[in-house]
């Protein structure tokens, strides 16, 4: 009987660090931002319709309608997406969001190549502005 207890006693910790090891990783994890990104503001003016365009073509499929990380692929990710319309999302500077859109990470891609067009990464920054809960 004792062996018994001590077979699903060693099941029941494997199972739970296996658990451990196949959480997502938080989208809050520590992103460090270059502070020459940091500092940077907006240079563009809103549009809105291109910049929900954007959106829709290259960040909704992940980040949901509203930006609430509940995109169609966002559960195929090994990473969560984060919400946009979160105060801690919101508080970042715009050139913070702008660098991480740029250079990606994780599940979150590089958008150098497939919006080579800054001025419209710098929408997508005004759009996300919009998210807020």
């Amino acid at each position: 009987m004792k062996q018994i207890v001590y077979y699903f006693a060693g099941l029941l910790i494997v199972a739970a660090v296996g658990m451990a090891f196949m959480a997502k990783p938080v989208a809050n994890d520590p992103w460090p931002v270059p502070d020459k990104y940091k500092a940077m503001k907006n240079p563009v003016t809103f549009d809105k319709s291109a910049a929900a365009a954007l959106y829709s073509t290259h960040c909704k499929s992940c980040h949901g309608k509203e930006g609430l990380g509940d995109g169609t692929k966002a559960a195929q990710l090994d990473t969560d997406c984060g919400d946009f319309s979160s105060p801690e999302f919101q508080k970042q500077s715009d050139g913070s969001i702008f660098y991480k859109t740029m250079e990606g990470r994780d599940d979150m891609p590089s958008f150098k190549k497939k919006i080579p067009d800054e001025d419209d990464i710098w929408q997508l920054v005004h759009y996300l502005r919009t998210l807020k809960g």
